[in-house]
């Protein structure tokens, strides 16, 4: 037998080999799932930025229903990339004229009949925004869910289904969110949350894809807490266009937040 034969049957090489197996099948897991984040996060960017563009002017009525009592609200909306985000009511009477902004990570709210602007703190961001099921952080997006979740990836034929778990510093109430978007046309379906338990709370529905300023993009988000019978908020976008040139910084002011019309 050769010495070079000999070698290679040595406990000592079999080590060296097994350690290098070893080695490479973590290369490959790890090559596997930055790929699988990196698919993930692409695909919920796209969904992220369907509703924004470099900027957009929306004209939106948002129907919010209870047992109750029923609301229907009319608004205009303004958003200049992530950081920038505009809301004014115009009907009914009673509301016209509350208005919230958000600049970065900051976010105020103007009340007309009190003439005074209140910023909402931190704690108030998972609060309801004017008795809808949706909250402040819906409302304007604080939350990135890119740089604030962690994902994992699946697929079947006609869908992608991507989890989202909060990081350590992520700020939030739920214990996971399931994202699941169409993959032809890719668009999405729907977001399911989820307590720490990962007990389902709230589900939203992207229903009605139309097309605005040339993008096809779902025109209704109906929002469904699973824990309040007979409660759901519709938002429906009424039209849309994106990259206006007309709206700029200064859209995004205090100033502009408390003007009159």
């Amino acid at each position: 037998m050769s010495a070079h034969i000999r070698y290679l049957l040595s406990p000592f090489a079999s080590s060296r080999f097994l350690r290098l197996l070893m080695i490479l099948a973590l290369i490959q897991l790890s090559s596997a799932a930055n790929t699988e984040m990196t698919t993930a996060q692409q695909i919920i960017d796209e969904m992220e930025n369907m509703y924004r563009g470099n900027s957009s002017e929306a004209s939106i009525t948002m129907l919010i229903e209870t047992p109750n009592y029923q609301r229907k609200l009319t608004m205009q909306s303004l958003t200049l990339g992530e950081e920038r985000a505009f809301f004014r009511i115009l009907a009914p009477k009673k509301d016209r004229g509350v208005a919230t902004l958000k600049r970065d990570e900051e976010m105020w709210n103007y009340f007309p009949k009190i003439n005074k602007v209140m910023k909402v703190p931190p704690s108030m961001m998972m609060g309801s925004w004017m008795g809808s099921d949706f909250t402040n952080d819906d409302l304007v997006k604080e939350t990135s869910l890119v740089d604030s979740y962690a994902m994992s990836l699946a697929e079947n034929e006609t869908e992608y289904i991507i989890t989202l778990t909060p990081m350590e510093t992520t700020v939030t109430v739920w214990g996971k969110i399931d994202y699941i978007v169409s993959k032809s046309p890719l668009l999405p379906k729907a977001q399911i949350f989820y307590d720490d338990d990962h007990v389902k709370m709230r589900e939203m529905k992207f229903l009605e894809p139309k097309e605005f300023d040339g993008k096809l993009m779902p025109s209704v988000l109906e929002m469904r807490p699973l824990n309040k019978d007979g409660h759901t908020t519709r938002v429906i976008y009424e039209s849309m266009s994106f990259d206006k040139e007309t709206i700029s910084e200064e859209t995004f002011s205090l100033r502009n937040l408390k003007s009159r019309f």
